[in-house]
């Protein structure tokens, strides 16, 4: 099966690209051409090989919720001219992640048990379970790292006072974000899933506020299934979940949780094949269709040039 882990495209117009953990970002003067690799990264590492389709399946969840919400707030997206690439509006991206939580899970449930009742200035009720649902959503924002450092929990106050993004502009964003929460938790319910927690990224384009980068994706989100969940939560038992969770908790119980000296397990063709198969799974959960697998034998770095070539042509006859 094939992965594509590494890119190294030149389109027309490029000025400069960006490598994240799992997306390569070329800039074309006023265009952003944004290319899902299957590079997946935990614990802020990324793991030796990539996960074939798990592009596809992110580039294509992101693009339907994209253009799901666009009736909340305008996003960055142009098309898709290819199963693994976004093409967008050029964004000056704010300097922080929106995290929308619904459930004490994860990271927050994790700081809670060590005491913690302060998480990002707010302050949360005695008394929680892990995969509780919180009395209202809550966001905890956090900065956005430089490559290889961790992000960081930030209150709203201290976005403010360090002049991150200016009071009016996070009162939108808090408001945008909330009413894409809900919508996604509208979206999940009909296909029989909890969406749990999420991260939201904005930027602005010409003076406008714009929604850019991934949304509702397993790699951005954490996804319970319904059935199941009550009786779950009451008999103090974890949670079945579609989310990369199962990565990272595959991570932590074979010693690594991304810290100096400790060493990323094997990833034998067996668990590759499994966390393929958790991605598909959600794509066809959340979207509610079967995933198309391509079977075209054209190595998917020349399939993708020819068809963001093609898009960047016809964009620019326009």
């Amino acid at each position: 099966m094939k992965a594509l882990t590494q890119t190294s495209f030149r389109f027309p117009n490029q000025t400069e690209v960006y490598n994240g953990k799992v997306r390569d970002v070329y800039f074309l003067n006023d265009l952003v051409v944004m290319v899902a690799t299957d590079r997946i990264s935990a614990f802020d590492v990324i793991l030796p090989k990539g996960i074939p389709y798990k592009g596809q399946v992110l580039n294509q969840i992101a693009a339907q919720f994209l253009r799901a919400t666009e009736d909340i707030v305008p996003n960055w997206l142009l098309a898709t001219p290819d199963p693994m690439v976004s093409v967008g509006k050029r964004c000056k991206g704010y300097p922080i992640e929106m995290i929308v939580r619904g459930y004490l899970c994860g990271s927050a449930w994790r700081a809670y048990q060590q005491g913690q009742r302060q998480l990002c200035g707010i302050t949360l009720p005695e008394g929680m379970k892990e995969n509780q649902a919180f009395p209202t959503p809550i966001i905890t924002p956090t900065t956005k790292a430089e490559i290889g450092q961790h992000d960081e929990n930030i209150s709203r106050q201290e976005i403010i006072e360090q002049g991150l993004v200016p009071e009016d502009e996070y009162n939108l964003l808090e408001q945008y974000s909330l009413a894409l929460f809900q919508r996604g938790q509208e979206i999940a319910k009909q296909r029989g899933l909890i969406l749990v927690d999420t991260k939201y990224e904005f930027g602005k384009h010409n003076g406008q506020i714009l929604l850019m980068d991934e949304v509702h994706t397993p790699d951005s989100s954490r996804y319970f299934y319904a059935d199941g969940y009550e009786e779950r939560f009451l008999n103090n038992q974890p949670q079945r979940q579609l989310s990369k969770e199962f990565v990272r908790e595959w991570l932590m119980q074979n010693g690594f949780q991304g810290k100096q000296g400790q060493q990323v397990p094997e990833m034998t063709p067996a668990v590759v094949d499994s966390i393929k198969d958790r991605y598909i799974e959600l794509y066809e959960h959340i979207t509610g269709t079967k995933m198309i697998i391509d079977n075209d034998d054209t190595p998917i770095a020349e399939r993708i040039e020819q068809n963001v070539h093609n898009y960047l042509s016809l964009y620019e006859k326009h």
